[in-house]
């Protein structure tokens, strides 16, 4: 059962939709028009919607046939990001400097299919939670909708996510137990020190010299500190100073961006950062600000749901087309709340048309509306199994 007949019979509309959601991109907490599509076609279906949730985000409320106190929440994320679109679709962004880049309207249009199917077949019993989340893109809208009780006001037993992959062939779905995305920190130092005249630099305190040790420090933090079986990344990205070639400035800065999977190595970086920083004040007789902040935690899959997800893929795909035990990725995810106040797991489905197809956050990036009724499908096979019908 590759995909539901029934859903392959509203493709054509799950393609119009995912074709109009791209065309029309909203950025993190401004997806009104995006949310606003999303509440019509749910209660159209007569689904119960719930709104103003993280400011833009919904959720609906499908019961099945029967009494079962059983839930389950399936997420989609809605929002694009703030960059220009350089493809040519015929439903290119009218929205110049936002982009669906990353899929989520492929993955928005995939739960509404879903959520359309079980409307109106309501072949389970018990109740889905079909939570449409704004602000993946770095606003952290998961976080705030957790911090906001969706699961106190929408109960889920468990929760449930998907994200498109291009570098995957297309209809590829893959998971693994554990951490499949990684944590995601970002550290601003700040070496405050004593300009001058560059031709006499003995009288001041150079903020790039003490900077370019900082950095061949922090290089040695994974290299020296991190266990070899276990994987971090930490990553220098923005080194500003200085204004003037006959200038040694008073100050430079140093951004990093920071990736773990293990919460314990997740500490273990920014304590030696705070460690390195410290002693080189001492050393050079400066003055360092950190500014260190904790972005989404690791996207760590429940053990027991992963093997659900992978036996869903089963009765979905051919076995050659699933990875259970896919290559965790530094790329971080915001689902990673959710897995944290609820069990549940996160899988890949495939998109890739080709074998060099633009890939995620590319200019060129488009989702491939191929894939949309077999996401709808996925999603509707695990509410009919795990809300399957007792009598």
């Amino acid at each position: 059962m590759p995909i539901y007949n029934r859903i392959a019979e509203f493709q054509d509309d799950l393609i119009a939709t995912r074709r109009d959601i791209h065309e029309n991109p909203e950025l993190g907490f401004e997806e009104n028009r995006t949310s606003d599509l999303v509440a019509k076609q749910l209660e159209s279906w007569g689904i119960e919607v719930h709104r103003d949730i993280a400011k833009t985000g919904l959720v609906g409320v499908l019961k099945g046939n029967g009494n079962s106190p059983r839930t389950i929440g399936i997420r989609a994320d809605m929002d694009a990001l703030p960059m220009s679109e350089e493809g040519t679709p015929i439903y290119k962004s009218k929205n110049d400097g936002k982009m669906h880049a990353c899929g989520h309207d492929g993955h928005t249009t995939m739960l509404l299919g879903a959520a359309r199917y079980l409307a109106e077949t309501r072949n389970f019993d018990g109740t889905v939670n079909f939570i449409f989340q704004p602000a993946e893109e770095g606003g952290g809208g998961g976080r705030v909708m957790v911090e906001e009780g969706v699961f106190e006001k929408f109960p889920c037993d468990t929760v449930w996510g998907m994200h498109n992959d291009p570098k995957l062939p297309a209809g590829t779905l893959a998971t693994r137990p554990g951490p499949l995305m990684a944590a995601v920190d970002t550290v601003k130092i700040t070496i405050n020190a004593v300009g001058c005249h560059a031709a006499m630099p003995h009288i001041g305190i150079d903020p790039i010299a003490v900077a370019v040790q900082l950095y061949t420090a922090m290089q040695t933090i994974v290299a020296r500190n991190v266990d070899p079986i276990k994987s971090a990344v930490v990553s220098v990205t923005m080194f500003h100073a200085g204004s003037a070639s006959n200038v040694i400035a008073s100050s430079s800065e140093l951004t990093a961006s920071i990736r773990t999977f293990d919460p314990e190595i997740r500490k273990l970086i920014e304590h030696r950062i705070r460690e390195i920083c410290k002693g080189m004040e001492t050393a050079h007789n400066v003055n360092i600000d950190i500014d260190y902040d904790n972005g989404y935690p690791a996207t760590i899959n429940h053990a027991k749901e992963a093997a659900e997800a992978i036996d869903i893929a089963k009765e979905i795909v051919d076995e050659s087309m699933i990875d259970d035990n896919i290559a965790p990725v530094m790329g971080g995810e915001d689902f990673s709340y959710m897995l944290e106040a609820r069990p549940g797991a996160f899988l890949w489905i495939g998109g890739g048309k080709t074998n060099n197809d633009p890939g995620l956050h590319h200019p060129e990036y488009d989702f491939n509306d191929e894939v949309l009724t077999l996401g709808s499908s996925y999603w509707a096979k695990l509410v009919e199994t795990r809300l399957a019908k007792t009598n």
